[in-house]
């Protein structure tokens, strides 16, 4: 069982005889019902006992005795000295002083041992009550006071507008039959090469897809770029692994394929629609830096 620092100092002082007598009566209270309180009492008299044991006894000399005898003239073995039954007045008052000041001294440790639980106590007080303190000012500042509310801290933030991208140039490509009427109009971004493909007026075969090819002379064969989906709109990102200047220059075609496109990458039908990008926007230039 565990004790508290109280139930500690009673069985110390109980042990040293220091309490008084309501004290000692709880004391050997606890002791009658708690036998892990008796044990606590009994270290503490083995502990505080061991104490006496460490003054060892001291056998004076031959010389002092002989010095002894001399002075009260007497150099043979004498009668054993019988006390009188009743002692002199004189002694019963050291008697009595010597008992006034062992019981001032017990007294005077037992206060200071009821101080220093008081003072232990306290000190735990005020250190819970400021733990509380702080908690409550970082949580739930709201619960205190106005005096007792932290001040507000006010942090003044720079928000910048992230500079605006400058527009980058854009390419068109009609994409037609020998000059006739528009089927595709094909859109290239010049830094991103991400390309967006319009259906204009053309209309795929049944069972028959529209697939995007670049051809270049600096390239082997014709290279698919998907297949142009059946909405009006189909947007694809395959260009950025071809160099700029391939992309520019090359020549863009259109064939029908079988349902979902070719099935080995290489076109099976004669182009249909052709058509080469041309710049229709240019980028923008740098800004200009603000006359000095």
């Amino acid at each position: 069982m565990a004790y508290s620092e109280d139930h500690i100092a009673l069985a110390a002082e109980y042990a040293l005889g220091t309490l008084d007598v309501d004290e000692r009566a709880q004391v050997e209270t606890m002791m009658s019902v708690d036998k892990d309180f008796t044990a606590m009492v009994e270290a503490w008299e083995h502990k505080l006992g061991v104490l006496n044991q460490m003054v060892g006894s001291v056998e004076p000399r031959p010389e002092v005795w002989d010095r002894i005898k001399a002075a009260i003239g007497h150099s043979e073995p004498q009668a054993p000295i019988v006390l009188p039954d009743t002692l002199p007045p004189a002694v019963h008052q050291i008697e009595e002083s010597a008992a006034v000041l062992e019981r001032s001294n017990v007294i005077r440790m037992s206060g200071h041992a009821r101080r220093w639980r008081s003072v232990a106590a306290f000190t735990s007080a005020i250190a819970a009550a400021l733990v509380a303190l702080i908690g409550i000012q970082l949580f739930q500042p709201d619960w205190l006071p106005e005096a007792m509310r932290p001040a507000p801290r006010t942090q003044l933030v720079e928000a910048r507008a992230p500079a605006a991208a400058a527009p980058s140039a854009q390419y068109v490509a009609v994409l037609q039959k020998d000059g006739g009427s528009p089927a595709f109009i094909l859109t290239v971004d010049g830094a991103t090469k991400n390309f967006t493909v319009r259906k204009v007026g053309a209309a795929a075969e049944p069972g028959k897809s529209f697939e995007l090819w670049l051809i270049s002379d600096r390239l082997p064969r014709p290279r698919s770029l998907g297949v142009i989906g059946g909405g009006d709109f189909t947007a694809r990102a395959v260009l950025a692994s071809y160099d700029t200047d391939i992309v520019n220059a090359a020549t863009y075609a259109v064939t029908v394929e079988q349902a979902g496109g070719s099935p080995d990458g290489n076109p099976h039908s004669a182009p249909i629609f052709t058509g080469k990008l041309v710049e229709a926007v240019p980028p923008a230039a740098p800004p200009r830096s603000p006359a000095r």
